[in-house]
């Protein structure tokens, strides 16, 4: 959802590309920046998407319009409807399986959407319906399965093609098409042939075969031509009839080679347009195969291409679909585009193009013009749309999870509403005037309502009507929720919701002090010596989202300097500036260390401070974004931290010959940090470490007492007996001291 931000306080202006057209301009300011009036703006597809609709469609271009009135037939026993038919008298035929052997079954639908069963096979489905001239049925079942004639009204049924009897064995049959001397044409697949039945039945001749996995779909055009689509290369082939007969040994030709593997759909307009839905990227397997469960609860696998597996599973094709168009002179255009549906069936009604599609279960009218426009014209309770059928007054629908056979009908929707997703400001908020596109709201009702808990089941004001010049009458709170409802002619390109949330006090979340590290302002430049100024790993872990980056900032190495980073938010997103505080542990006052910070860090010398231990206090303010008198502030103190600038003080280096050995004795105190460690060197040579009396090094005070070869001179010296020892010792924040002795062997 976008909101978009009006500012009182800046002199510039950010249009929009979406902007409300026809209404005042916004004034806009950068994302972050909250003063004052927001505008909630609901007006693009994807937005629009995400909330509920009642006979109401979604154009792509972010039109609300009324859409087709639809309504529930008949629900199927099973879970699959596959295909669909009529006859000329409005009766329809639902082809049904899916959900255990021998489950393929032909269902007569009456008007009033009493259903009988007139066919029951074998296989595990009806994949394909026709009607024929004297109304008799014509079934597709599959896998391995016949083409069957069903005689009107259901009485008998005649074998009409059986793959078993052909020298190819096709496992999958998929569509047939009926030529009108009454001979019957059928796609197969593995492998990949179209076959011809002569009328009455009799042997099937091979039409063609091509080098693809399947033949899915069929369209015999009023000329006779033949047009068939291939799972597999993706390719529309035609094959052209004479005197309106296809002959054995014409040579199809490849009209189209799509740009997806699976051609699912075909369809064909009044002045010979054809139109084809591709699914699925060329180069990837098909997707798991469709379970299907008997009543014992044994699991059968019914392997089929992608897209019909995915009407079984109720899985996604991540890649969507495609609907191609191949013109009259046979030009290809690509339509349109949907990501997030797999096309399953086309048809052409009233001179529109509507694509039924699964795995939301949405029906789409798409433009013909190449403009890519197309419209989200119903939503229906399965997860696909498989197939259509013509009636008198509008068209069929059959649906698969669940297997539901609904009317999608030429009149609009009488009562088609719309309801939006519910906005979250972010916070308690006064709502102010609507803004819509168009403004007369010709057509359209629009309602509101608003709430303080997510969910507008319980809890919530009433609707309230929007009055014409765009005053709500609904109670301040943090959620809301606008409704439309569309008449005949009734659209809604935008609708907008003025607020201004309550202004509430930012927050630091977090403070890390790291001694030794300066960071320039603004960043600065990492250097070759960096240290990382990280938050403890329960920052990340709180459940806010932070204004700053959690990953550690980069800081040049720097002892004589302190560097404190903290993490701040504000719920309303407003802007801050930062004041930095310091006291001494056990002191009562906080003194200013620097204000008018915009970064989230600060460094300063340390020897600004006197050696002792610190608290530091961040105070966070929105003062950028209020008058000072509305501006709050929230702050946070750090942890004790050390300021320690002072190396340790030695006492005197007490050290003489004992044989050929020097034995040493020191005494060092630190008067803020413990004693870290300490080394000594001889005659300039190499430094090592020593140990204190203790072992531990963990005080302020430590001892050093120690013995250590006296080196040989290995160039030449005025006294060889002569030997200087110098010892280094370092307090816990690296701040050195070095004494020296003279000694000399007796």
């Amino acid at each position: 959802m976008m909101t978009r931000y009006l500012s009182r306080s800046k002199d510039w202006i950010v249009w929009m590309g979406l902007g409300l057209l026809g209404l005042a301009p916004l004034c806009l300011v950068p994302q972050g920046m909250a003063q004052g009036t927001k505008l909630w703006t609901v007006d693009r597809y994807e937005e629009l998407q995400k909330g509920t609709v009642s006979g109401v469609a979604i154009r792509s271009d972010g039109r609300l319009e009324a859409g087709p009135a639809s309504s529930l037939l008949y629900t199927a026993s099973a879970g699959y409807v596959w295909s669909l038919a009529t006859d000329d008298k409005g009766i329809a035929y639902a082809g049904l399986g899916g959900t255990s052997a021998g489950s393929a079954r032909v269902v007569r639908i009456a008007a009033d959407g009493r259903g009988t069963t007139i066919f029951q096979g074998k296989e595990l489905a009806v994949q394909a319906l026709r009607v024929a001239a004297d109304g008799g049925v014509v079934a597709v079942t599959s896998p391995e399965g016949k083409v069957y004639r069903i005689t009107a009204g259901g009485g008998e049924t005649a074998v009409m093609f059986d793959a078993a009897m052909t020298e190819e064995k096709p496992k999958y049959l998929w569509d047939v098409a009926l030529g009108k001397g009454g001979e019957m044409y059928v796609a197969a697949g593995a492998p990949a042939v179209v076959y011809r039945v002569p009328s009455g039945g009799g042997k099937a001749e091979v039409l063609f075969k091509t080098g693809d996995q399947h033949i899915r779909c069929l369209l015999l055009g009023q000329d006779g031509t033949l047009w068939a689509g291939s799972d597999g290369a993706g390719v529309i082939y035609r094959l052209s009839a004479t005197a309106g007969r296809i002959a054995v040994g014409t040579k199809p030709f490849a009209v189209y080679a799509a740009t997806r593997k699976e051609i699912t759909a075909l369809a064909m307009d009044a002045v010979g347009n054809v139109y084809a839905a591709g699914v699925g990227a060329k180069g990837v397997g098909s997707l798991p195969p469709l379970p299907v469960t008997g009543s014992t609860g044994v699991t059968i696998t019914f392997v089929q291409p992608g897209s019909t597996s995915a009407a079984g599973t109720n899985a996604l094709v991540p890649e969507g679909s495609e609907i191609y168009r191949i013109g009259v002179d046979g030009s290809p255009m690509r339509l349109v585009t949907l990501k997030d549906d797999v096309v399953y069936a086309l048809a052409v009604r009233n001179g529109s193009l509507l694509a039924a599609t699964g795995n939301r279960g949405r029906v789409y009218r798409v433009d013909t013009d190449g403009s890519g426009r197309f419209t989200d014209l119903v939503h229906v309770e399965a997860s696909q749309g498989m197939a259509f059928a013509m009636v008198g007054d509008g068209l069929l629908l059959g649906t698969s999870n669940s297997g539901k056979v609904f009317r999608v009908g030429d009149a609009l929707a009488k009562d088609a509403s719309y309801v939006s997703e519910v906005f979250d400001t972010g916070g308690f908020s006064h709502w102010g005037r609507a803004e819509v596109r168009p403004q007369s709201l010709q057509g359209v009702e629009l309602y509101v309502r608003t709430g303080n808990v997510p969910s507008a089941v319980m809890g919530w004001s009433e609707w309230s009507r929007v009055s014409t010049d765009g005053v709500v009458g609904v109670p301040a709170a943090r959620f809301m929720q606008w409704k439309a409802t569309l008449g005949a002619g009734g659209m809604l390109d935008a609708v907008g919701m003025n607020y201004l949330p309550k202004n509430v006090a930012p927050a630091v979340d977090e403070i890390v002090v790291q001694a030794g590290a300066r960071v320039a302002p603004g960043g600065g430049t990492p250097a070759a010596t960096t240290v990382q100024v990280g938050f403890p790993a329960a920052a990340s872990a709180v459940s806010f989202t932070p204004d700053v980056s959690t990953v550690p900032l980069t800081a040049q190495k720097d002892k004589t300097a302190m560097t404190v980073r903290w993490m701040a938010h504000d719920d309303n997103g407003d802007d801050l500036m930062f004041a930095l505080w310091y006291r001494g542990v056990g002191e009562a006052n906080w003194r200013l260390l620097k204000d008018t910070i915009s970064d989230r860090f600060y460094s300063f010398d340390s020897a600004l401070l006197p050696d002792g231990s610190y608290e530091v206090k961040v105070v966070a303010s929105d003062a950028p974004e209020h008058p000072d008198a509305e501006a709050l502030t929230g702050e946070r103190v750090s942890g004790v931290f050390v300021v320690d600038t002072t190396p340790p003080v030695p006492g005197v280096l007490v050290a003489e010959m004992r044989g050929t050995k020097i034995h040493a004795a020191l005494e060092a105190r630190d008067a803020v940090s413990p004693i870290s460690h300490a080394e000594y060197s001889v005659d300039a040579g190499a430094w090592q470490y020593v140990e204190p009396v203790g072992k531990v090094s963990d005080s302020l005070m430590e001892r050093y007492d120690f013995l250590t070869e006296a080196p040989q001179a290995t160039v030449p010296v005025t006294d060889a007996k002569e030997h200087v020892i110098a010892v280094r010792v370092y307090d816990r924040y690296e701040n050195a001291v070095t004494v020296k002795a003279v000694v000399r062997a007796r």
